[in-house]
C-alpha cells in the first residue's frame, strides 16, 4: 500500500481538473477517483502534517475526500487497506439511513409515530406507563426516548449494555426499561433505542435490516455487504456491530454530503437530512459544550460540520462548506473538533492549484512511512523464557478476565494461548503467534478483526507484551513479571483502562 500511495500521488499531477462546488458531482459507486489533493485546491505538505500526526493519535487509518475524489488514503501498520473495521457507534447512523430510505419510500408513515405500535405483537412489556407510551421514532433517533439507561456516556459504568448483553431477547430488555424522563425532555447516549431501530426497520420492511441494507442501500452505493453483528434473535445490532472498509465508510458520508443523492437518484427524504444539517439536540457534553445531536449524527455547528461516531474514533466526518467527507479509524480517542480544524487548514482554493512535487513527495513519504511496521529492540532473551514456556497460568476472577495464559517461547514458531470469561463467545478463547523480533505476528482473520501480538523482555524476569486488535480499535500492552511459579499480570489499553492479575503455573 505505500507504494500505491505514493504512485497515486506523484502520477499525472497535471492531469484532470477539480471540480469546484456546483459542478456536476461525481458518483465513487464502481470504484472512487483519486486526484492529487492540489487537483481539488489543498495542499499536499498540510495533509502530510496531518498524517504524521495520526501516529500519536492511534490511528488505523486517515482518509480524505474532496469534490468527489481520494485526495488522501493512509494506512497505518498493522493495519491495512483491505480489512473491514469495525466502526462500533456509526453504526448507529447506517440503521438510521436504513430508516430514513423506508421513509422516504412510504413504509413509514412520520417520524413521530408512537414506537410502541411496532411491537404490538410482544405479549407484556414492563413499566408500560403513559410516558413510555409516548416515545416516538423520532425520540429514539434523538436518544431522547427518556429509557432509564446507563451507558457510560459522560463517564458512566456501561451497566446496561452489560445487562442488554446477557439477556436472551435484547429487545425485550429494551422494551421493559422503566422511565426516567418524559420523552423528549432530555438527551441521554442510549444503543438500546438504536437496537429497536433496528428493529422499526425490520417491522416496517419486512425483511432482516442487514438485507433491507444490501438491497436499498449497500448495493445502490457500490458497497460489498459488509459483517454485521446480530443479537440472539438474529436482528444485526442497531448501535454496534458493522464492519466496513474506510472507502465505504466514505460512500456513507457522500451520501449525505450529495443532500441523500446518488447517481440521480433521490434516498433520502428533505426533512431527515435538514434535522441532520442543522442538529440542534444539547448533548450536554463536558468535553465540549457545542456538540448537538440529530437522527444518530452529532454535530459541531461552531465548526460546520456533522459526523457518525463511533467508540475509539470510528467517525465519517462531514464538512459541507468545504466539499470534503473525512473518514478516520483508531484505536484510542479523538479530537473532533480539532481534526475538523486541521483538515480544513489544508483547503487553500475551491479550484486546482498549481503542482506541487515536492509536496506531493512529502506525502507520498509520510503516508509510506506509517504504512510501515518498524522494528523494535527486544533485547536479550532470559534464561526464565524456556523456563515458563508451555506452562499455564491459571488466574482467580481479575478484573482483565483472563483465566488462563500459555506461552510457548520455545517452539520454532513462538505463539500464545489465553482463555478467558468475556461474554462474547469469540473471546473466550484466543490463539496466535507472537512476534520475538520485534515485529507483530497476525492471527487469522475473524469478525473481530485480527490479533497483532509481540513482546521484547525488559529484563531478566518481565516480558512485555504489545497486543493489537487490528481492525478492533483496540490495543493493549500487557506486562508480565515472573517470580517462580507465580506472574504478575498488568495490562493498560492505549485509552488508559488498566487492569492487574495475580496467576500462579498449574498442577
Amino acid at each position: 500500500m505505500a507504494a500505491l500511495g505514493a504512485l497515486v500521488l506523484l502520477t499525472s499531477l497535471h492531469s484532470g481538473a477539480a471540480h469546484a462546488q456546483g459542478a456536476e458531482p461525481v458518483w465513487p459507486t464502481a470504484q472512487w477517483e483519486i486526484s492529487t489533493p492540489e487537483q481539488q485546491g489543498m495542499d499536499s505538505a498540510v495533509l502530510a502534517k496531518l498524517v504524521a500526526t495520526g501516529t500519536t493519535r492511534s490511528f488505523d487509518s486517515l482518509l480524505v475526500t474532496r469534490h468527489g475524489r481520494i485526495v488522501l488514503d493512509a494506512y497505518y501498520a498493522p493495519f491495512a487497506a483491505d480489512m473491514p473495521h469495525a466502526i462500533n457507534s456509526s453504526t448507529k447512523a447506517v440503521v438510521a439511513t436504513l430508516l430514513a430510505i423506508a421513509y422516504k419510500d412510504g413504509l413509514l408513515d412520520r417520524l413521530d409515530h408512537p414506537m410502541l405500535d411496532f411491537f404490538s405483537d410482544r405479549s407484556s412489556i414492563a413499566n408500560l406507563d403513559e410516558r413510555k407510551k409516548a416515545i416516538t421514532v423520532q425520540h429514539l433517533l434523538n436518544m431522547t426516548s427518556g429509557l432509564d439507561w446507563d451507558e457510560g456516556f459522560e463517564g458512566g459504568r456501561e451497566l446496561s449494555l452489560r445487562d442488554m448483553g446477557k439477556s436472551a431477547d435484547w429487545v425485550q430488555f429494551i422494551l421493559d426499561r422503566p422511565m426516567a424522563h418524559a420523552p423528549g425532555e432530555v438527551f441521554y447516549y442510549n444503543s438500546g433505542g438504536s437496537h429497536l431501530l433496528s428493529a422499526i426497520v425490520t417491522k416496517l420492511t419486512g425483511k432482516n435490516t442487514a438485507d433491507y441494507a444490501e438491497e436499498r442501500l449497500f448495493g445502490r452505493l457500490g458497497i460489498a455487504q459488509p459483517f454485521w453483528r446480530r443479537d440472539p434473535q438474529r436482528l444485526p445490532i442497531g448501535g454496534f456491530g458493522l464492519s466496513m472498509r474506510p472507502r465505504d465508510m466514505a460512500k456513507i458520508g457522500y451520501l449525505y454530503l450529495r443532500n441523500g443523492q446518488w447517481a440521480g437518484k433521490q434516498l433520502l427524504p428533505a426533512d431527515f437530512l435538514d434535522a441532520v444539517n442543522h442538529a440542534s439536540i444539547d448533548m450536554h457534553s463536558r468535553f465540549d459544550p457545542s456538540r448537538r445531536y440529530a437522527n444518530q449524527f452529532w454535530a459541531i455547528p461552531d465548526k460546520h460540520i456533522y459526523m457518525t461516531v463511533g467508540y475509539h474514533c470510528q467517525v465519517i466526518m462531514m464538512l459541507p462548506e468545504r466539499d470534503i467527507v473525512a473518514v478516520m479509524t483508531a484505536s484510542n480517542f479523538c479530537s473532533f473538533g480539532k481534526l475538523a480544524d486541521e483538515i480544513s487548514a489544508a483547503v487553500k482554493a475551491d479550484e486546482a492549484l498549481p503542482a506541487d512535487a515536492a509536496a506531493a513527495e512529502q506525502l507520498a513519504s509520510a503516508i509510506a512511512d506509517v504504512s510501515t511496521e518498524k522494528r523494535e529492540q527486544v533485547g536479550a532473551t532470559p534464561a526464565v523464557a524456556s523456563t515458563i514456556s508451555g506452562r499455564t497460568y491459571k488466574f482467580p476472577d481479575n478484573d482483565l478476565g483472563i483465566k488462563t495464559l500459555t506461552l510457548f517461547l520455545a517452539d520454532e514458531n513462538p505463539r500464545y494461548v489465553v482463555e478467558t470469561n468475556a461474554g462474547d463467545p469469540a473471546r473466550r478463547h484466543l490463539d496466535g503467534p507472537i512476534g520475538l523480533d520485534g515485529l507483530y505476528r497476525k492471527s487469522a482473520a475473524s469478525f473481530l478483526g485480527m490479533r497483532a501480538v509481540k513482546g521484547a523482555w525488559k529484563d531478566e524476569r518481565t516480558l512485555v507484551v504489545d497486543l493489537q486488535y487490528v481492525g478492533l480499535g483496540d490495543a493493549w500492552t500487557w506486562t508480565l513479571t515472573y517470580d517462580g511459579d507465580k506472574v504478575a499480570l498488568h495490562g493498560k489499553a492505549r485509552d488508559g483502562r488498566e487492569g492487574s492479575a495475580e496467576g500462579a503455573a498449574g498442577g
